[in-house]
């Protein structure tokens, strides 16, 4: 298994959507972010008839025998509300002295030269089941439970006097959740095997809550790794003949699972949100991520380059990732810029039967 390939692929999956072009707080489309795999607790989704998923299911064959173990992984964002406050009076007292209560919440906030906004970042989380022997996932289904707590953090903006000229408060809701694994033979060393990842996550008042509020008690943008040593995956895109009838009974929930890796290899699956195709691939002319995989780089980059200095300064002052783009963007040589303008690959001979 190429990891690094991998890697880049799932990487790319868990971020699509997470901030958009013109990468700024305030555009409508980075209002209404996280569309894509997003779980929300099982009772607000119940609250909403089912309109928002709280859990997801995949189903694929596997060929193997009595050697023949799965290893599995869920991959989510937690999100982390960052709210930049003001104080309500300038009242130039000790950082000690100030309570919650002298703050108000704005949209942003400068301090020393910087630009601070209220944002939502987010934690990659990563829980993944001890590998098992396919038979023993046969005879017993497994569940794994998994939770991560509340957290709340305070940072002190200080102005040029060492003054507290503002504060950010970072808070992350706890999240609960399930994955739930069980196997079947459907043939002659052939298993299905199946995947559910839960929200199981108490919200309390759900009926009352709305999507943004819901959304910090999700497991965002869900995605499962599947892996498997002594066998091999059937693609359920271009599936063997044989295999057609077996193929035919699995039942993806709000995921799509495609094989990744090298051309060829069969040992690892992704089942994502998002539908892909069998062996996706990132350009190797991709200088770096964009978190929207629907536009084209060259397009994306030279929109980048066309923002006014007070858009970049707002981009900027974003986050980390959003600072990353906009660096790679502003140093980027003409050369690599060049390779984004169009490639041509796959080239073949053209019979005079085909013209």
């Amino acid at each position: 298994m190429n990891l690094r390939l991998v890697e880049r692929i799932v990487n790319a999956v868990l971020y699509e959507g997470y901030i958009l072009y013109p990468y700024r707080p305030s555009a409508v489309k980075n209002r209404q972010r996280f569309n894509f795999g997003a779980l929300c607790p099982e009772s607000f989704s119940l609250a909403g008839s089912g309109t928002d998923a709280w859990s997801m299911q995949t189903e694929t064959l596997v060929r193997g025998g009595p050697r023949t173990a799965v290893n599995v992984s869920a991959r989510f964002l937690h999100l982390v509300a960052r709210e930049v406050s003001a104080p309500i009076a300038d009242r130039g007292s000790p950082v000690a002295d100030f309570k919650d209560e002298d703050f108000q919440i704005v949209e942003s906030l400068e301090v020393g030269g910087q630009l601070f906004q209220t944002w939502q970042e987010a934690i990659e989380r990563d829980v993944t089941a001890p590998a098992i022997d396919l038979n023993d996932l046969v005879c017993e289904a497994r569940q794994l439970t998994f939770a991560f707590p509340t957290i709340r953090d305070i940072e002190h903006l200080r102005d040029a006097a060492g003054m507290t000229a503002g504060i950010i408060v970072r808070k992350q809701e706890a999240i609960e959740g399930t994955i739930e694994l069980r196997a079947e033979p459907a043939g002659d060393n052939l298993f299905k095997l199946s995947v559910r990842i839960l929200n199981t996550t108490a919200m309390k008042g759900a009926e009352a809550k709305s999507r943004d509020q819901a959304l910090m008690q999700s497991l965002v943008s869900t995605h499962t790794i599947l892996g498997v040593r002594e066998g091999e995956f059937v693609s359920l895109l271009d599936t063997p003949e044989s295999f057609r009838e077996a193929a035919a009974s699995c039942r993806n929930i709000g995921t799509w699972p495609v094989l990744v890796g090298e051309e060829g290899e069969r040992d690892c699956m992704l089942s994502s949100p998002i539908i892909l195709y069998d062996y996706p691939q990132i350009a190797p002319e991709s200088a770096g991520d964009l978190f929207d995989g629907t536009e084209i780089d060259e397009i994306l980059t030279l929109r980048i380059m066309t923002l006014t200095d007070e858009e970049k300064r707002a981009m900027r002052g974003v986050d980390e990732r959003a600072r990353q783009i906009l660096e790679r963007t502003e140093t980027l040589p003409a050369e690599q810029m060049m390779k984004m303008h169009g490639a041509m690959r796959g080239l073949r001979t053209v019979r005079e039967d085909e013209q």
